[in-house]
């Protein structure tokens, strides 16, 4: 059986660290278009949707070949409202249409480093397993068990204190969220929180990695992106 797969794009117009962050022209391309055209190139998806409230984000998503079949609703349009809502309204949308969805991926409009051969190793190993989500991460840059916190008063504390003299090559490896991607199996039901056993990483480079939350993080990102272009990297 043929089974339907979509890609959602979650992008609200009311960014306030970066105004118009979604649309803002990175590398001379408005910044959701990363996102979009990776999704198509990847030739994975039946429908490649975004979801925004906002009438020029719409019409950018759509002069880069995605799919804008609503606006969304004010109530799911503030700074409290999570992906996961806006993605399940998208998915009731198409579902509420006829559409029935087996696969659905997340993509973050704000991942200018999405590369399409990670999209397809995270949909091969959902597909190919009993997992119920993939999704993309890398390693943390620093040991996270000689890490450290301010006190009341300003002072250090660490963590896990017992770990002050251990080498960083005696410690156990750790990753995080690369925040690009969100593979999930609609078919199947799990309990788990996302970085659970229900779940696959699909470990990306760290200079392939940057979440773009501020004006600093927007240059750090061109930085980079430049100097994957100059090492092929990035085409």
């Amino acid at each position: 059986m043929i089974k339907k797969v979509v890609a959602i794009i979650p992008a609200r117009g009311g960014s306030k660290r970066i105004p118009r962050k979604n649309i803002k022209l990175f590398h001379g391309k408005p910044l959701i278009a990363y996102s979009i055209e990776v999704a198509l190139k990847s030739q994975l998806f039946d429908k490649v949707i975004v979801t925004t409230d906002d009438e020029e984000i719409a019409n950018v998503a759509k002069q880069y070949g995605a799919v804008v079949p609503f606006l969304r609703p004010k109530e799911l349009s503030d700074d409290f409202t999570g992906t996961g809502a806006v993605v399940n309204h998208a998915i009731e949308y198409l579902e509420n249409q006829g559409e029935k969805i087996d696969y659905v991926c997340t993509i973050y409009a704000t991942a200018p480093f999405l590369q399409e051969q990670y999209l397809i190793e995270g949909f091969e190993k959902l597909k190919n397993s009993e997992a119920v989500n993939t999704f993309s991460a890398t390693s943390m840059p620093f040991p996270i068990q000689r890490t450290f916190k301010l006190d009341s008063n300003g002072r250090c504390q660490m963590f896990t204190p017992e770990h002050y003299m251990s080498r960083s090559q005696d410690l156990e490896e750790a990753y995080q969220d690369a925040g690009q991607f969100y593979w999930e199996k609609k078919f199947k039901i799990s309990h788990e929180i996302m970085f659970g056993k229900d779940s696959i990483p699909i470990i990306l480079p760290r200079h392939l990695v940057q979440d773009i939350d501020t004006l600093e993080d927007w240059i750090r990102a061109e930085f980079m992106y430049e100097a994957l272009k100059k090492s092929g990297e990035i085409k």
